[in-house]
């Protein structure tokens, strides 16, 4: 009798564990592929991206602004077709998304945030996101960060902002929906690109495909 029970629980768990696998992205751009862990504690922003991506809706946009040492951003749908030069950041899809601002999520290097305009409920762009690049910030900069908002700052998220790096006097102010898990190095290549004084890219930095990752599933009894 002890096989299968034994047999039974690690069924349980195993099932459990692939229940608790969380959402992933995945950009295709001409450098490589970016993959993103989308958050479950910021659902309205998660269940919009995965929309989003299952719709094809961000194929062919652009990552129309990147700012080395700071964010790359895309996903304004007039970036499809935009005539070189042509000033973006303007576009929109959809309904704002509530703010899902909270001290758990923050911008460190490689979180994934959504734009938005100075609406005073904080609410995000209905299409246009940003991964974060940032900087390595000492203890001096993060009091004065503090010192000008109501923000504080954990003993771990300090670490992550000194020793990796981050935006975080955005922090309060965008809602933080996930984090990139591979392929920083492509941000990183993408930001390094030649730009204007818009920040717009020379060469056209396109999302050739946006794709939700299948999960995993486990088969069989244990």
């Amino acid at each position: 009798m002890k096989k299968p029970i034994f047999s039974f629980v690690a069924f349980i768990i195993m099932s459990t564990a692939a229940l608790a696998q969380k959402t992933k992205v995945e950009i295709t751009t001409e450098y490589g592929k970016i993959v993103m862990e989308l958050y479950d504690n910021t659902p309205k922003h998660r269940d919009n991206m995965i929309r989003l991506a299952k719709e094809h809706f961000y194929d062919s946009t652009l990552f129309h602004r990147v700012i080395p040492e700071f964010v790359i951003q895309g996903g304004d749908p007039n970036s499809k077709h935009a005539s070189a030069g042509q000033n973006l950041g303007d576009g929109e899809h959809g309904p704002r998304i509530p703010a899902e601002i909270n001290d758990v999520d923050y911008h460190k290097r490689g979180a994934v945030g959504m734009a938005r305009d100075n609406n005073p409920e904080k609410a995000s762009s209905g299409c246009q996101f940003y991964i974060v690049i940032g900087k390595k910030l000492t203890d001096q900069e993060l009091d004065n960060i503090e010192g000008r908002s109501s923000r504080k700052f954990t003993a771990e998220q300090r670490n992550v902002y000194k020793t990796q790096g981050g935006t975080a006097f955005l922090d309060g102010g965008y809602t933080v929906f996930g984090e990139v898990l591979e392929g920083m190095d492509i941000v990183e290549k993408i930001a390094a690109e030649p730009r204007n004084s818009a920040d717009r890219p020379n060469k056209d930095m396109r999302m050739l495909k946006v794709r939700v990752v299948k999960k995993k599933r486990f088969l069989g009894i244990f």
